[in-house]
Formats: C-alpha cells, sequence, structure tokens
C-alpha cells in the first residue's frame, strides 16, 4: 500500500509516520506541497502514485479562525475539495483529519458519529464543510473526528501542549487554574494514529470517531497529569466564564467511537493511559 501524508511533520502527522512505518510512507510538509494549490496537488499524486493519501493539514488556530474565517475557509474547506477532487481523479482513497468542534456540545452524552453537527466557531464550520467536500467527491474516504490532540511532537501553532503548559507551571511554582465546565476526550498522537491505520486496512469507508476512550474536563485532566508525573502542585478550580474567547467552544464534546465498535476494531486504550505513554515517550 503506497500510503502519502500530507502534514507529516505536526503532532499527528509525525506518528501517522511512525504507524505506517513498515510502509514507507511519504511523508510531505508545505515547503514541498501546497495544499492550496491545485498544481501542486496534481504533481504530488502525480509522482507517488498513492493508494492512499492522509491529509492532517489545517488551519486550526481556533481564535484566529474568527478573525480570518477567509482563511480557516480556504485551507479546511476549499483546499479540502481540491484535494478530495483530485484523489477521485487519481483513483486513491483520502484520510481526512475533522474535530469533535463539529457538534454544539449540547449533548448529555458522547457524540456518535451519526449525531447531526451543529458547529459553534468558524473553525468547527470550516472543519464540516471540509468533510462535506470530502463526501461530495469520494466514496472511498475515510473522516475521522478527534479530539484534544497532543503528542509527543508538540504542537506548531501553539507552540506547546497542554500537558508541557501544565508540567512547567507546576515545576517553576506558578499558580494553576483549570476549567471544570468543559468535557472532552483528550487524546494521544500515537494512540490515534495506529488506530487510523487499522481503519486504513479494514477498507470499510466511512466516518469515525477516534479517541482514547472516556472522557474528563480540563481539571480532571490537569490533575491526573500531575499524579502521573508525581508532581505536588494545587490546581485551582475555575469556570470558562473566567477565560473570554473570540470562538465559542462546544461545553460537552467526548466523542464515542460506535464505527470502530461495529468493525471489531479494538477500542483506543483510556485517555489515562494516552497520559502515561505520552510521559513515559517524553522521558518524564
Amino acid at each position: 500500500m503506497r500510503v502519502v501524508v500530507i502534514g507529516a511533520s505536526g503532532q499527528l502527522g509525525s506518528d501517522l509516520m511512525v504507524a505506517f512505518a513498515d510502509l514507507a510512507p511519504v511523508g510531505v510538509e508545505h515547503k514541498m506541497f501546497d495544499i492550496e494549490q491545485p498544481a501542486s496537488m496534481s504533481k504530488l499524486l502525480l509522482r507517488y502514485r498513492p493508494e492512499v493519501v492522509i491529509n492532517t493539514a489545517a488551519f486550526h488556530n481556533v481564535e484566529l479562525c474568527e478573525t480570518r474565517p477567509d482563511r480557516a475557509f480556504a485551507v479546511n474547506a476549499l483546499a479540502v475539495d481540491g484535494l478530495a477532487a483530485q484523489c477521485a481523479t487519481a483513483g486513491a482513497a483520502l484520510v481526512h483529519l475533522s474535530t469533535d468542534y463539529v457538534f454544539d456540545g449540547t449533548a448529555t452524552r458522547p457524540y456518535r458519529e451519526d449525531d447531526a453537527p451543529n458547529p459553534l466557531s468558524a473553525y468547527g464550520i470550516s472543519k464540516l464543510a471540509g468533510e462535506l467536500c470530502v463526501r461530495r467527491h469520494l466514496e472511498r474516504a475515510f473522516v475521522v473526528r478527534t479530539s484534544g490532540l497532543y503528542g509527543v511532537r508538540g504542537s506548531s501553532t501553539k507552540g506547546y501542549t497542554f500537558i508541557e503548559r501544565i508540567l512547567e507551571q507546576a515545576r517553576s511554582g506558578k499558580p494553576i487554574r483549570v476549567v471544570t465546565d468543559i468535557a472532552f476526550s483528550p487524546s494521544y498522537t500515537l494512540h490515534v494514529a495506529q488506530a487510523i491505520r487499522r481503519i486504513v486496512e479494514s477498507g470499510a469507508y466511512g466516518t469515525y470517531h477516534v479517541t482514547n476512550g472516556g472522557a474528563c474536563t480540563w481539571h480532571e485532566y490537569a490533575v491526573e497529569i500531575l499524579r502521573q508525573a508525581a508532581l505536588d502542585a494545587d490546581v485551582a478550580k475555575t469556570t470558562s466564564d473566567e477565560f473570554p474567547t473570540l470562538a465559542k467552544r462546544p461545553k460537552h464534546s467526548p466523542l464515542e467511537n460506535a464505527a470502530l465498535a461495529s468493525l471489531g476494531l479494538p477500542a483506543l486504550p483510556d485517555w489515562r493511559e494516552g497520559v502515561a505513554a505520552y510521559l513515559a515517550a517524553r522521558g518524564t
């Protein structure tokens, strides 16, 4: 299987290169491939003739998307539309990464793949538009929604992961305040990448939620990080009202991995095991 990973140097992309390593995947970065340029996409597909293209590229600074919705839609929707069209012409399957932010967070249970999206932010709307663009062109596609990604590679946009910020604050004695009113499914990128490989090998095209098991609030997440890192620090409780943002975020967006279960594929480890694996990988 010939595999191309777009965004191979990012948090998830770097772990996808690991998960598919025995297949010698081709990793492409922005400096060698411009997802917004059809000619660049065509050249890439003609050169490598992949059977599967995995797209992790996105404009995912949620706050900046509110002030630059044009860029959000250019990258997360219009460029994806072009990529999907090119994959259809080339006969390549497409794996496209999406987000829990396509939901509004009003559900009282984890969201399933067939729940109706209702994004609240420009980022979420643009990512949902990207999903629709993929389906417009391709039947041979996997849309993978995930949540709260973190990996050893770190976030190229934000410059750190939430885990790293909490560890740094604890070690430097800085006060730590974390919200208790937002719940999600924090997910370790290597676990997500390994699950994506299993999905691709299943050949069962469709929409998948791929997250570590269970759910927690950001406060619970921070407390568990410090417990596993054996750091003694107080984590004060607060609410999102104390951190006003331009973008509206879903208050409750855990994802149920129902499609994975329906195929009989292994469930991802619990989110706490994801934290443990991350800390072990970074040498904590």
